[in-house]
């Protein structure tokens, strides 16, 4: 979090700790606003999300991998990108 700048809510930390004292026993993550790992997604979430939701009770805890380099991931932005140049008249 950045100090003097508002942060989007519900903070994940907190969420990992409401949800297993709540009950929660499994939890799996996905962070969608990332399309690669990190080092908040590797560390925040995966590793420091795991711990915090398995000391608050938690006992199962995934994290799913961001797209990273998968083919299938690369291939569609390729599209996207050759979308874009020909709606744009760029040169490829």
């Amino acid at each position: 979090r950045l100090a003097g700048d508002p942060w989007l809510k519900p903070y994940t930390d907190y969420e990992f700790e409401r949800l297993a004292k709540e009950g929660k026993k499994r939890l799996a993550v996905v962070t969608p606003a990332f399309v690669s790992d990190c080092l908040e997604t590797l560390e925040e979430i995966a590793m420091e999300g795991k711990e915090q939701f398995e000391e608050a009770g938690g006992e199962h805890y995934i994290h799913i991998p961001c797209l990273n380099e998968r083919d299938d991931w690369v291939a569609l932005m390729a599209t996207w990108i050759r979308d874009w140049q020909t709606q744009h008249i760029l040169p490829v």
